[in-house]
Protein backbone atom coordinates (compact mmCIF):
# COMPACT_ATOMS: atom_id res chain seq x y z
CA UNK A 1 0.00 0.00 0.00
CA UNK A 2 1.13 3.37 -0.88
CA UNK A 3 1.50 5.79 1.24
CA UNK A 4 0.15 9.72 0.56
CA UNK A 5 2.39 12.42 -0.01
CA UNK A 6 1.73 15.33 2.38
CA UNK A 7 3.12 18.35 3.67
CA UNK A 8 5.82 18.29 6.55
CA UNK A 9 7.01 21.97 6.44
CA UNK A 10 6.24 25.05 4.95
CA UNK A 11 8.02 28.60 5.32
CA UNK A 12 6.71 32.43 4.43
CA UNK A 13 9.33 33.67 2.17
CA UNK A 14 7.68 36.81 0.75
CA UNK A 15 4.60 38.10 -0.19
CA UNK A 16 2.41 35.69 -0.94
CA UNK A 17 5.18 32.56 -1.74
CA UNK A 18 5.47 29.52 0.04
CA UNK A 19 8.13 27.19 1.08
CA UNK A 20 6.48 23.70 0.92
CA UNK A 21 8.40 20.95 1.65
CA UNK A 22 6.57 17.10 1.61
CA UNK A 23 6.92 14.08 2.65
CA UNK A 24 8.46 12.31 -0.33
CA UNK A 25 11.63 14.91 -0.78
CA UNK A 26 9.52 17.30 -3.19
CA UNK A 27 10.26 21.08 -2.33
CA UNK A 28 8.04 23.63 -4.46
CA UNK A 29 8.02 27.20 -4.05
CA UNK A 30 4.61 28.66 -4.80
CA UNK A 31 3.30 32.16 -5.20
CA UNK A 32 0.01 33.03 -4.72
CA UNK A 33 -0.13 36.57 -6.15
CA UNK A 34 -4.02 37.01 -7.47
CA UNK A 35 -3.99 33.49 -6.50
CA UNK A 36 -7.21 33.83 -3.48
CA UNK A 37 -9.94 34.78 -4.67
CA UNK A 38 -13.41 34.23 -2.66
CA UNK A 39 -13.39 32.54 1.06
CA UNK A 40 -9.52 32.16 0.27
CA UNK A 41 -9.45 36.45 0.42
CA UNK A 42 -9.35 35.80 4.02
CA UNK A 43 -5.92 34.93 4.03
CA UNK A 44 -4.67 37.84 1.34
CA UNK A 45 -2.94 40.08 3.57
CA UNK A 46 0.79 40.22 4.46
CA UNK A 47 -0.30 39.59 8.13
CA UNK A 48 -1.91 36.62 7.80
CA UNK A 49 -0.48 34.95 4.83
CA UNK A 50 2.64 34.99 6.65
CA UNK A 51 1.17 32.71 9.55
CA UNK A 52 1.24 30.01 7.34
CA UNK A 53 1.84 26.84 9.49
CA UNK A 54 1.58 22.79 8.66
CA UNK A 55 -1.67 21.01 10.00
CA UNK A 56 -0.13 17.66 11.26
CA UNK A 57 -3.16 15.94 10.88
CA UNK A 58 -4.51 16.66 7.65
CA UNK A 59 -1.02 16.97 6.01
CA UNK A 60 -1.17 20.17 4.75
CA UNK A 61 -0.79 24.00 4.68
CA UNK A 62 -3.26 25.88 6.88
CA UNK A 63 -4.03 29.10 8.94
CA UNK A 64 -5.73 30.03 11.77
CA UNK A 65 -8.94 31.07 10.44
CA UNK A 66 -9.52 27.32 9.24
CA UNK A 67 -8.43 28.11 5.57
CA UNK A 68 -6.06 24.63 4.25
CA UNK A 69 -4.97 23.87 1.04
CA UNK A 70 -4.81 20.30 -0.61
CA UNK A 71 -1.74 18.74 -0.20
CA UNK A 72 -2.35 17.33 -3.61
CA UNK A 73 -2.66 20.23 -5.58
CA UNK A 74 0.18 22.24 -3.92
CA UNK A 75 2.31 18.80 -4.52
CA UNK A 76 1.33 19.12 -8.18
CA UNK A 77 -0.58 15.80 -8.06
CA UNK A 78 -3.66 17.20 -9.17
CA UNK A 79 -5.04 20.59 -10.91
CA UNK A 80 -6.71 22.86 -9.16
CA UNK A 81 -8.69 25.86 -10.62
CA UNK A 82 -6.96 27.87 -13.11
CA UNK A 83 -8.06 31.18 -10.98
CA UNK A 84 -6.67 30.07 -7.78
CA UNK A 85 -2.99 27.57 -9.09
CA UNK A 86 -0.26 28.78 -7.61
CA UNK A 87 2.55 29.82 -9.78
CA UNK A 88 5.68 27.20 -9.11
CA UNK A 89 8.75 29.23 -8.43
CA UNK A 90 11.31 26.34 -7.95
CA UNK A 91 10.77 22.94 -7.78
CA UNK A 92 13.85 20.31 -6.77
CA UNK A 93 14.30 17.68 -4.25
CA UNK A 94 15.86 17.11 -0.72
CA UNK A 95 19.36 15.22 -1.34
CA UNK A 96 19.60 11.52 0.36
CA UNK A 97 22.41 11.12 3.39
CA UNK A 98 24.38 8.25 4.07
Amino acid sequence: MSEFVRVSAVEHLNARTLRVTFSDGLVRELDFAGRLPGVLASIDSDLVFARAAVDSLAGTVSWQNGIDLDPDVLHGEQAANPAVQPQVVREYRLQQTA
